[in-house]
């Protein structure tokens, strides 16, 4: 992040840093701290998360502006601050630690909860609607898709035939249902049984990877020349998308054997990251969700193509 706040003091301008994910503020609060000069743009979905994080940083003052929306909203984000450029960027995706550990908000399927997991709870469809109003194609199919599960079908053939007794209302029952579907022996080498599920109905109910193939060139977009942008994935889906949405910037755009490479073909950013960094033993043993954790970053070495 550093580099790029750097850059913009150089250019005369003040550092503008864009948390995508502003969670519990840890992130932004680290940049406040570190650098007395430079303000926050943080974006949540969650309200209760901004609530939270606003008390935290109340002492930054007008430092801080915060957006109620998704990360894909980088540009309203930054313009209602007042900015049309960021410096710094971070996209730390998935779940927060303080959403799996609400122990009302159905995230987790290690103990009983209110099926909800939408991490806007001011509206939209909830887990419970999904689990108990799709039918069994379409429950296989997220399943299998978002959460790359292998036993999908079985599942979604129990959940449908489970829900016609008793609607689903919880996660006890639900983590049950899906402990029974799948096999005993890929329960001892794969995780929970319900974690691949639990991931996929996540997905489906906050449309998390919809959202995030829009907010990459929306934040590319949005990023100031000298700028970086961080991306921090926790699983396969999300790091397929970070990687194409990366390389689509990073590779030269001119048609194969041009003479000459005209500068709207150059690329608009350069990786920073060896392929996929992932987080030290140390950082895991200080955060231990934070073992999957991809690492991408990039350096915005020119302007924007034209999307014209």
């Amino acid at each position: 992040m550093s580099p790029g706040l750097d850059a913009a003091r150089r250019a005369g301008r003040t550092p503008v840093y864009l948390d995508g994910t502003l969670g519990m503020g840890g992130h932004a609060e680290a940049i406040l701290q570190r650098h007395p000069d430079a303000v926050v743009v943080g974006i949540d979905r969650d309200t209760e998360a901004l609530r939270l994080a606003t008390e935290r940083l109340a002492w930054a003052g007008e430092r801080l502006h915060t957006w109620h929306g998704t990360y894909d909203e980088v540009g309203d984000a930054l313009a209602a601050g007042g900015f049309h450029e960021a410096d710094a960027m971070l996209y730390d995706l998935g779940v927060s630690s303080y959403q799996l550990d609400e122990r009302g908000r159905g995230f987790a399927y290690s103990y009983d909860a209110p099926l909800d997991m939408r991490m806007d709870t001011t509206g939209g469809i909830t887990a419970a609607d999904v689990v108990n109003d799709y039918d069994e194609e379409r429950l296989r199919r997220i399943i299998r898709t978002w959460g790359e599960e292998k036993f999908a079908g079985r599942i979604a053939s129990a959940i449908v035939k489970a829900r016609t007794e008793s609607p689903f209302t919880s996660t006890g029952p639900l983590v049950e249902v899906i402990r029974g579907a799948v096999p005993v022996a890929a329960g001892k080498t794969g995780g929970h049984p319900a974690k691949r599920t639990f991931q996929a109905l996540r997905i489906e109910v906050n449309e998390e990877l919809d959202v995030l193939e829009d907010a990459l060139p929306a934040a590319l977009q949005h990023l100031a020349v000298g700028g970086r942008l961080v991306v921090m994935s926790y699983h396969s889906l999300e790091d397929r998308i970070t990687k194409r949405a990366v390389m689509a910037e990073a590779t030269s755009t001119a048609p194969p054997g041009f003479p000459i490479e005209l500068e709207e073909h150059a690329p608009v950013v350069k990786v920073v990251t060896r392929g996929v960094d992932k987080p030290t033993e140390k950082e895991i043993e200080q955060n231990p969700r934070a073992s999957s954790a991809k690492v991408r970053a990039v350096e915005k070495i020119r302007a924007s193509r034209s999307k014209a």
